[in-house]
């Protein structure tokens, strides 16, 4: 199964994130498919950058994003 997930980058106690699709199996940090934008919390207000047609076509073609990836995007149609 393919999720649209983030991957955790950047120091301790300073995350920045790069939104990714990977197989379900992979871990966090580990192998993607694809990355389709970045989201930095530690900005105010938080940075989300999101190709949202790529995100789109991966959820078109049965990918999920999780529950985070859900919120992030129902934050940016705001």
């Amino acid at each position: 199964m393919v999720k649209i997930r983030l991957q955790r980058e950047g120091k301790k106690k300073a995350p920045f994130y790069h939104i990714v699709v990977a197989d379900s199996k992979s871990p966090r940090d580990g192998k993607i498919i694809e990355q389709i934008g970045t989201y930095n919390p530690m900005t105010t207000p938080a940075t989300i950058v999101l190709d949202k047609a790529k995100a789109e076509e991966w959820m078109k073609n049965g990918a999920q994003p999780t529950d985070t990836v859900k919120a992030l995007i129902a934050k940016i149609e705001k």
